[in-house]
């Protein structure tokens, strides 16, 4: 029986159709801000958070809803975009566990509401370091407890008000269960013999910084290899800023203004006139043919430019590696050496490989090895790329076995090698 859920008499496997204490109101005033502030500190134990986003509809990726629950207080949820920073929910949790699923996704829109876990732990990165098959929140809820639960509404318009009630419902569902899997997730994680690993994994998430802002974003417009010629760029980059700038005005998601295909096809075009513009695929929405003026602007202003952008940026980017081979040999064959050993270990270790070491940290690695093979030099190597200790500990005696026999062999070819 699952700790906190006896009163449910539950078999085998059971649905979970709504919270067992019933649908709490919605916190939406200072007031109600204040007294579920008060609840949650006066509780016990870890706290279950999670928030719900409107991807796709609006811009950005705030949070318009946020669920907590807490041994004592129950299951709180809060509309954000009523009682804005919920920086009194954040002191009254001052030293607590917080519990979250993927919280990666979470913490940047829980940050911009003045949220920050003093301590985390993250059930599904805890998941995939246990080699679950599938790590979503109904998956291992289902895996673990036994419990069940309904997704159809992970990816609805979360800033439609009201919220209908079984929304709601499903979304109260996913702090009800969070704190329970959290301690079926730490149980497995201590008898795998990972849960110093999952540990430091939590930590390091949590004290990440915000990863910084993208040189030239518009260049990741979908499509943008079909685009040939400077002006033509420009284009993209003028008609994505406009699209940026009227997308956060109305507060839409972009896309839902002017999809990229658009935005590729008009730089290709280089319409002059409404008429060509609005014949250009793409234009042809309601959405986007009512800015029309502002759309030929942008691409009539690359046009006239003396300055298009250019072709290329300088980037601190490794080359894509299927051109190692001729660029830097040396680096290809430690790469090809070193990735198949990495996964061999972590089908060993029963996790990811992406897991035991990120791929870009072992990438840079064979790019820009340490001078030596030993093992402390691969570690200290390995932690300036990232690794954390745990990574480092079991990574290290593999890559350095593996490099110095790959050096090994290499000397004695060279020394089979005829004289001239």
């Amino acid at each position: 029986m699952v700790p906190g859920f006896e009163h449910l008499a539950i078999p085998a496997t059971v649905h979970l159709n709504g919270p067992a204490e019933g649908l709490p109101r919605v916190v939406d005033t200072a007031r109600g801000l204040s007294r579920a502030a008060e609840q949650l500190a006066a509780a016990h134990g870890p706290v279950a958070v999670d928030t719900e986003r409107a991807s796709g509809f609006r811009y950005g990726q705030r949070a318009f809803l946020v669920q907590l629950r807490r041994e004592g207080a129950g299951t709180v949820l809060i509309d954000p975009e009523a009682v804005g920073s919920l920086a009194e929910v954040d002191e009254a949790l001052r030293g607590v566990e917080w519990v979250l699923h993927a919280a990666t996704q979470d913490m940047p829109c829980l940050a911009e509401l003045d949220m920050h876990p003093d301590e985390l732990f993250d059930t599904e990165l805890g998941g995939r370091l246990l080699g679950l098959r599938k790590v979503g929140l109904a998956s291992m809820t289902e895996e673990l407890l036994g419990f069940t639960l309904s997704k159809e509404h992970s990816a609805v318009d979360w800033s439609q008000r009201p919220l209908p009630v079984d929304w709601l419902n499903y979304a109260a569902l996913d702090v009800e269960v969070l704190v329970q899997l959290r301690w079926a997730t730490e149980e497995r994680l201590a008898r795998a013999g990972k849960l110093d690993w999952a540990l430091e994994e939590f930590e390091h998430v949590r004290t990440a910084p915000p990863p910084a802002p993208r040189q030239d974003p518009w260049r990741r417009t979908h499509g943008l290899g079909n685009v040939r010629g400077r002006r033509k760029l420009t284009a993209v980059r003028n008609l994505w800023l406009a699209r940026e700038s009227l997308a956060e005005h109305k507060d839409l998601a972009p896309t839902r203004l002017l999809p990229d295909s658009a935005i590729i096809a008009a730089a290709n075009a280089m319409p002059r006139t409404v008429p060509q513009l609005m014949s250009t695929p793409g234009f042809h929405g309601r959405l986007a043919s009512r800015e029309a003026p502002r759309w030929l602007a942008a691409v009539q202003e690359a046009r006239l430019t003396e300055e298009p952008v250019p072709a290329t940026i300088p980037s601190t980017a490794l080359p894509p590696v299927k051109g190692w081979e001729t660029k830097r040999p040396e680096a290809s064959a430690r790469l090809k050496v070193l990735k198949p050993a990495v996964a061999a270990l972590a089908e060993e270790l029963e996790l990811p490989t992406e897991n035991l070491l990120t791929p870009e940290h072992l990438r840079r690695f064979c790019w820009q090895p340490p001078r030596s093979t030993s093992d402390d030099a691969v570690a200290e190597r390995l932690r300036e790329l990232g690794a954390r200790s745990w990574q480092v500990e079991r990574v290290a005696p593999v890559i350095g076995a593996e490099w110095r026999a790959l050096r090994a062999r290499r000397r004695a070819d060279k020394a089979g090698e005829p004289q001239d």
